[in-house]
């Protein structure tokens, strides 16, 4: 039979990949069921073309009877085979029955079915306004004519050829070469009878004749390196059971709510007994109590997004859609969220969207051409990291992104993202010298297409998913990092800012010999100048225990009971400053070796009274922060922040009140940094009225000296720093004191 104008065109040089055939002109792909040569031949029926590598002889078996109703024809020794269906004149579902030197297959076809790809949702990631992709990019779960199957498409605008390659195929690139979907550079084929968790990669010729192999951008699942394919996931949906939390967060405003977030690095926060990961079912036996019982309200999970290289710490991703396998597959996590949830408990999703690595089978490069990365690298390349940086302004890496970070929204229930390296964003030069970046069209240093990307992160996150937070690690001056974007153009409209300088200040002080604190006391009392101006989170994150810097405990000087006592009234401090909270794991009970990804924390350290006390110390700051509204509720405002003494730098000695909604409900922290008790220490009241201690740190329940005052204080009709009244106290060596007064009580 003559087939030469159905497959012309059709070549079988480099190791026949070249097969992936489209012809533009009638819009018809050579492999499947057509009716090109019957038109041409003057015939009835249809044409049926295959390409099985091997193959001694094929039959086509309509799907629903058993037998043969054609033989294709051998067209060449590479495995073209094709066939006129006589008999047909209307497509059919079909399999064709394969006969192999040592087997014979049913396979079928999967060049039957047609494009599962809208050109709604094509356009929409052609033009950056596709916040679902990963909904038909990817490998996606369909049902065709009553067969189940899996969808893969991949953007690859510039590939000359692409093809699927797995478990399911023997890694064969002649198998399943893929379609392009019209003008939208995006690959596709649909695969019925497929297993879950098989692996697979693609396969892609460049246009200057490279063949690379590349992991899906858009896997749901991963393998390990160093295969780091693709793995099909589960067809299986999570039923979740948290609808009453949703519902209730959907109408939660954080800035006035509780927020005391456990940072865990869920790889070394608690190992087995040889060493190995936790999985998601003993994270949640272990994990969530513990963070229950220290009355944490939120935990953030450092990135969560499948990374090669361990000692990343999943900052550089390679999988942005696939969970990482550490712990188990992505049922696994959905578990743990939901689980989360019922405990009452709100989970972050460290999120890096700031730049990704240079693997060869990761996005760079990934069809040849710098498609995920500008070319130019004075802006496709950060120097400090060896890494690449995403083009913001291409709308299909828009699309990529957003979806991406709705994903982990939708998919998973995370209550928030907290986006990594957001300066690195902002700044053309940022870590560069002079001639190593390029000015922006009005002359500056900002990079505006960054810049336009967060803003419109922050409103369709907002938009799309009522009561998440959104939180920016930002370090700089910049203005409005939390203001509405609607507000002004350079505001990014995030809900939260980490307070980077709050951080790096006070753990100065803190790091200084107690004879030399008088001479820095303002870094302790600086922030109260700008706290207000942005919506801050206190942090004190795993940054700040790496790479020689110490563990917070390990940063005070002295002996050990200087050490724990400067820490406890350290966070009596951090607890009682305007903004939310955040503790990395460890610091709650005085880690002393420095974090590292490959071991977990030192809980035998438990076992001391010291590491005991602070940790009890911890978790009763959070429980007075989450029962005493003063503590959050309008922390936002200046209004909620009083300092009775921010000027005793002899004495290292800090007062302040923190009050509520209403003058009566209030909290006075006194804060002493030296190892001196002082006596008869007069400080100011708001009210004429008794105040009982209800914390404090130099309590022998916290492995503290006991001074303090018998637990209440009674007014003086006195005067003192703009009140009405005062008090004599006694303030402990290296103490916080939190007092409130009886009417708090009532």
């Amino acid at each position: 039979m003559q087939t030469t104008k159905v497959i012309q065109d059709v070549v079988y040089a480099n190791h026949d990949f070249q097969l992936a055939y489209y012809q533009e002109a009638n819009k018809k792909w050579p492999l499947g069921l057509h009716d090109l040569q019957a038109q041409q031949e003057k015939k009835r029926g249809l044409t049926l073309t295959a390409f099985l590598p091997e193959a001694l002889s094929v039959e086509v078996i309509a799907m629903a009877g058993k037998q043969a109703i054609a033989t294709l024809d051998r067209v060449n020794a590479a495995g073209l085979f094709s066939g006129l269906l006589a008999s047909c004149s209307e497509p059919l579902l079909y399999k064709l029955r394969v006969k192999y030197p040592l087997s014979v297959e049913d396979i079928v076809d999967p060049y039957q079915f047609h494009s599962l790809i809208s050109d709604t949702d094509a356009y929409l990631f052609s033009e950056g306004s596709q916040y679902q992709a990963h909904r038909f990019l990817g490998a996606n779960w369909r049902s065709v004519s009553g067969m189940s199957g899996v969808l893969f498409c991949v953007w690859a605008p510039n590939a000359q050829k692409v093809a699927l390659v797995g478990d399911f195929n023997h890694w064969d690139p002649r198998r399943h070469l893929m379609r392009k979907h019209d003008n939208s550079g995006i690959w596709e084929l649909f695969i019925p009878n497929i297993s879950e968790y098989q692996h697979y990669k693609f396969e892609i010729l460049t246009q200057d004749g490279q063949v690379l192999r590349k992991s899906d951008p858009f896997a749901k699942q991963m393998e390990s390196a160093p295969g780091n394919a693709g793995v099909i996931p589960t067809a299986t949906e999570y039923p979740w059971q948290d609808d009453l939390w949703l519902s209730r967060r959907a109408k939660c405003r954080w800035h006035v709510s509780a927020m005391s977030i456990y940072e865990v690095h869920l790889a070394s926060w608690r190992r087995g007994p040889h060493g190995e990961y936790l999985d998601y079912a003993e994270l949640i036996k272990v994990l969530i109590p513990y963070v229950t019982t220290m009355g944490f309200t939120h935990l953030q999970l450092m990135p969560m997004s499948e990374y090669p290289f361990d000692a990343s710490w999943g900052y550089q991703p390679i999988g942005m859609y696939a969970p990482t396998y550490r712990f188990g597959d992505p049922l696994g996590l959905k578990r743990f969220i939901d689980a989360c949830h019922l405990a009452g408990i709100a989970v972050i999703l460290d999120w890096v969207a700031a730049h990704f690595p240079k693997d060869p089978h990761g996005l760079a490069q990934f069809d040849g051409t710098c498609l995920f990365e500008h070319a130019d690298p004075q802006k496709g390349e950060h120097p400090d990291w060896d890494t690449l940086i995403y083009n913001y302004d291409r709308s299909e890496v828009k699309s990529y992104l957003l979806s991406n970070a709705c994903y982990w929204l939708r998919e998973f229930h995370f209550d928030g993202l907290r986006i990594d390296a957001v300066s690195s964003m902002l700044y053309l030069d940022y870590s560069r010298k002079p001639g190593q970046w390029h000015p922006n069209q009005w002359g500056g240093n900002e990079n505006l297409e960054a810049i336009a990307f967060l803003r419109l992160l922050n409103q369709v996150v907002y938009q799309d998913f009522p009561g998440v937070m959104m939180i920016a690690e930002e370090s700089t001056a910049w203005p409005g990092v939390t203001q509405p974007t609607f507000q002004d153009d350079k505001a990014l409209g995030f809900g939260f800012k980490w307070n980077m300088g709050w951080m790096n200040d006070t753990l100065s002080f803190l790091s200084r010999d107690p004879i030399h604190r008088h001479y820095h006391h303002n870094e302790m009392t600086f922030s109260l100048i700008y706290c207000f101006n942005e919506h801050f989170i206190l942090s004190l994150s795993h940054d700040e225990v790496v790479h020689g810097k110490g563990t917070l405990l390990e940063k005070v000087p002295g002996d050990d009971w200087q050490k724990f006592a400067t820490l406890r009234s350290y966070y009596g401090f951090m607890w009682g400053h305007p903004g939310k909270k955040l503790l990395f794991m460890g610091g709650e009970f005085g880690q002393r070796r420095e974090w590292s990804h490959d071991r977990g924390l030192d809980w035998s350290l438990l076992t001391h009274f010291s590491h005991q006390g602070l940790q009890t110390w911890v978790k009763d700051l959070n429980h007075l922060y989450v029962s005493t509204g003063v503590l959050f509720e309008n922390d936002h405002q200046g209004a909620c922040f009083q300092w009775l003494d921010c000027d005793n730098h002899i004495d290292s000695i800090f007062v302040f009140v923190r009050f509520g909604l209403t003058p009566n409900k209030h909290l006075i922290f006194v804060v002493n940094m030296l190892p001196d008790v002082k006596e008869q220490y007069r400080i100011g009241l708001p009210h004429h009225c008794i105040y009982t201690e209800q914390l404090n740190s130099d309590s022998e329940y916290y492995g503290g000296s006991n001074k303090g005052n018998a637990g209440q204080i009674m007014p003086l009709d006195e005067p003192y720093q703009n009140m009405a009244q005062s008090a004599l106290i006694t303030v402990p060596p290296l103490g916080c004191l939190i007092l409130a007064p009886v009417t708090l009580m009532e």
